[in-house]
């Protein structure tokens, strides 16, 4: 049985190439992706871990818990500590660090590093062992800096020129002093790095005279633990905490490693779904070939074969067909991963120097995953087979499905997709964490049941095409006929294209949804013109909001200034604004009292004002950082929404009270309203500063919806993976049926039908079941859309159903092409066929 089956796979290689292929494909985006990943995290881990050959112990400060009517902070590592530190019996040396956001902008104006990997800090003394210079000499002073290498290449700087550069707004320009060499993680990640003096640094990044954290090295002979417990003896233990260099580079590696754990489950999500996809051809092709050898297989039974070893024999060549994709797959994954790391750089991103990492566990991965998906979806053929009994040989009749197998099945699908809606229904009830795990589920139900109803389903739905189809004449009833002949090849078919295309209707219908939300809350939330904040989110400082009041043309501006504070024993960040502004600056729907923010008078959102049941004229008690209290009065609660919520109160109250105060945003509005000049104008008050972000309203939706926009495009890239294989799926159908049909066409041929009928029935048929494919799939993915939309709008008051009947409508004309297109090579196949051949043919 064993050479048997050996024998069938070589006798069938053309007609498993399909399957070998969409197997491969899953396989080849598995090992891809754990290629890649733990490439990126072997060479980062390794990047970080020499950022800590300088680090034998770490100090750092030890933040206090906000307790009662105290607000939690963070105390100052002092230059006392850093003396103490350096003076334990196994320090070698002591240095203070200091760093934050520091934007560096090239000779063009724009932006070196990322947003969020534009990093500053400090250079110790004349020579610092973290960061090796090749040229130029050490920072002094204010107008002197020093660039990491790769940004200086980057931006074209060289020792001498004169670089723009921003820590919280305003610009500076100081010399390049300097250019060095680092491991850091953010430069190889593509950031940049900026060194200053340390007393510059101290005083650009509100540290004066104080550090973030303190690296000890150890002296010769001295261990880590030993000089971690001298300095938890020497210095105040409720203040600081130690870590020694060891623990930090063992957290980073953990940091890194989850992080690429998150990218690494996303992608093998949509691999997953792509060898989903691929079991639906599995299933199909040892189908189509199980009932093609019913001869064979039941004369193997007339001549002593047990149902076992029938059974045995189709999973041998299961075997063998995900053995071969397997390592074909893993091969290719291996290219995928090179490729991947290789477009990265091309995107402008880097990561550091490392080799492509291909560990037994992807290998081992990719093999399972090949073999496991094909001999499971060739299962259920093979068990088929082995229920044809030996009669069958004499006839050659093959095993249809009984009247009671399609009942069976219709009810099971039935109930399943009941299921399935029930639980949807039910989730959309719920808010939006607790209905997110009974959507998932309810999603699942429905999948399974749309799946198993889809042979009854494919005939109401293809005959609906009837009238289309009968403008091809003969081929398009005919066509139309076929592809109800046997609804479940068809249902099978289509439903690999079904499942891609749910999956990309129902994100496109939420992210359209979303955007309109988006633009909805901004457009009734906001009536400042503009809103001016930081590149990355970072505070600005406080003379960004004086120099934009100052500006022609504005006639309203305010600062957003956040500060932490307790209230009746809670955390609550108040927002510090201008009274006198504020009201024509935003548009918030006021639902009790008055939206007046004006001395000890504040207002507060719904949502908290109904944590703590206050109402206008309610009495509370801030007290804040620096151990005052305020006592307040809430003057009106209004509607927040995700860009403007909580408590507001007078810039003139809260500052007071605020050591270093700094702003999240500054709202401004101006005489001539939005336009090009006018952001120009502001940019120019600024200083055209590349780390400043001046928006409208226009640029505040589309800077929220650019998350989702960017998840949509890499939905669209990886589920046409799937599609790929789907359009697999569809061509092998065609083909193994136009085979299947041998006899049938020869005989179209003999009573006049030509071979450019025979190509056009061909495409009408793979036409038909692809848009059918595609009707199921949009179907699908509206209601998944609607339903994950509500759970949305628990949250988004904003949010409604909004259906990008454009792209639907392209969604379905594309499911057409892909059906035209999978029809080429079945088509020409089959108005080849050699006409008296074909009418010979068993």
């Amino acid at each position: 049985m064993f050479r048997t089956a050996l024998r069938n796979v070589l006798a069938h290689k053309a007609r498993l190439l399909m399957t070998v292929l969409a197997v491969m494909l899953g396989v080849a985006f598995v090992s891809g992706t754990l290629v890649f990943t733990n490439t990126v995290s072997d060479a980062f881990q390794n990047s970080s871990a020499k950022g800590f050959d300088q680090v034998d112990v770490a100090v750092q400060p030890q933040y206090q818990d906000s307790k009662g009517d105290k607000v939690g902070k963070t105390p100052d590592l002092t230059q006392a500590m850093l003396d103490t530190a350096g003076k334990v019996p196994g320090a070698a040396s002591a240095t203070g660090v200091v760093g934050g956001f520091t934007a560096v902008a090239d000779k063009h104006g724009k932006l070196v590093g990322g947003d969020w990997q534009s990093r500053g800090g400090n250079y110790w003394g004349a020579k610092d062992a973290r960061y090796p210079l090749i040229a130029g000499h050490a920072p002094h002073g204010r107008n002197e800096v020093l660039l990491d290498s790769k940004s200086a290449e980057r931006a074209g700087y060289k020792v001498g020129d004169t670089v723009r550069l921003s820590v919280d707004g305003p610009v500076l320009t100081p010399t390049v002093a300097g250019i060095f060499t680092t491991d850091d993680g953010n430069v190889t990640a593509g950031g940049s790095l900026a060194l200053f003096d340390t007393p510059t640094a101290q005083a650009l990044f509100g540290k004066h005279g104080t550090y973030d954290e303190i690296d000890v090295k150890a002296k010769p002979g001295t261990g880590q633990a030993a000089l971690k417990a001298q300095l938890d003896r020497a210095l105040p233990a409720h203040q600081v905490k130690t870590t020694t260099g060891k623990k930090l580079a063992d957290d980073q590696a953990k940091t890194i490693a989850d992080g690429m754990s998150s990218m690494k489950t996303g992608l093998l999500v949509f691999a997953g779904i792509a060898l989903f996809v691929g079991t639906f051809i599995i299933a199909n092709t040892f189908t189509m070939l199980v009932a093609q050898r019913t001869k064979e297989l039941a004369l193997l039974r007339a001549v002593g074969a047990s149902r076992r070893q029938v059974t045995r024999s189709v999973l041998i060549e299961a075997f063998v067909v995900g053995a071969v994709a397997g390592v074909a797959g893993l091969l290719a994954g291996i290219g995928i991963g090179a490729g991947l790391r290789a477009l990265v750089g091309s995107f402008g991103g880097s990561m550091p120097d490392g080799p492509l990492v291909i560990s037994p566990g992807t290998v081992a991965a990719a093999l399972v995953v090949g073999v496991v998906i094909t001999m499971l979806a060739a299962w259920l053929p093979a068990r088929r087979a082995a229920k044809i009994p030996p009669v069958a040989a004499m006839n050659s009749v093959h095993a249809k499905a009984t009247t009671k197998s399609l009942v069976l099945r219709n009810t099971i699908g039935a109930l399943f997709t009941a299921a399935g809606v029930t639980v949807i229904l039910a989730a959309t009830t719920m808010d939006g964490d607790s209905g997110q795990a009974p959507m998932g589920f309810g999603a699942v139900l429905l999948i399974i049941g749309v799946f198993v109803l889809t042979p009854l389903l494919s005939r109401p739905l293809i005959a609906a095409a009837a009238p289309l189809m009968r403008a091809f004449g003969i081929a398009g009833k005919l066509a139309r006929q076929n592809s109800v002949r046997n609804p479940r090849r068809t249902a099978a078919t289509a439903s690999a294209l079904m499942i891609g295309l749910t999956l990309i209707t129902g994100m496109t219908v939420m992210a359209g949804s979303l955007q309109h939300a988006i633009d909805k809350m901004a457009a009734s939330a906001i009536r400042a013109d503009y809103v001016v904040s930081m590149a990355n989110g970072s505070p600005l400082s406080p003379d960004v909001a004086k120099k934009l009041a100052a500006t022609d043309g504005v006639t309203a501006s305010s600062p957003l200034r956040n500060a932490e504070s307790r209230i009746d024993g809670k955390t609550e960040f108040l927002t510090g604004v201008d009274g006198a502004s504020i009201a024509k600056l935003t548009d918030l729907k006021v639902d009790q009292g008055s939206f007046t923010v004006s001395g000890t008078r504040i207002v507060v959102d719904k949502e908290r004002a109904k944590e703590y049941g206050w109402t206008p004229g309610s009495r509370l008690t801030a007290h804040f950082e620096d151990g005052k209290a305020q006592r307040l009065t809430v003057a009106g609660i209004y509607d927040g929404n995700d860009m403007i919520r909580g408590i507001m109160l007078d810039d003139a109250v809260l500052t007071p009270h605020l050591s270093h105060p700094a702003d999240m945003q500054v709202m401004v509005k101006t005489a001539d309203g939005a336009s090009t000049a006018t952001k120009d104008r502001l940019a120019k008050a600024l200083g055209t500063n590349p780390a400043i972000k001046i928006q409208d309203k226009k640029d505040l939706s589309n800077d929220i919806a650019q998350v989702f926009t960017l998840m949509l495009n890499m939905v669209y890239g990886l589920l046409g993976m799937a599609v790929i294989v789907a359009v697999l799926g569809v061509v092998n159908t065609l083909a193994m049926s136009v085979f299947e049909r041998s006899q049938e066409i020869g005989m179209l041929r003999a009573i006049g039908l030509d071979r450019r009928g025979i190509k056009r029935m061909v495409r009408l048929e793979s036409l038909v079941i692809s848009l059918f494919g595609g009707v199921l799939g949009l179907g699908l993915g509206v209601f998944f859309g609607w339903a994950a939309g509500r759970l949305v709008g628990t949250r988004m008051p904003t949010y409604e159903l909004v259906l990008p009947w454009g792209r639907l409508v392209v969604f379905l004309v594309l499911a057409g092409v892909v059906g035209v297109l999978a029809a080429l090579w079945p088509a020409r196949r089959a108005a080849r066929l050699n006409v008296l051949a074909a009418i010979k043919a068993e």
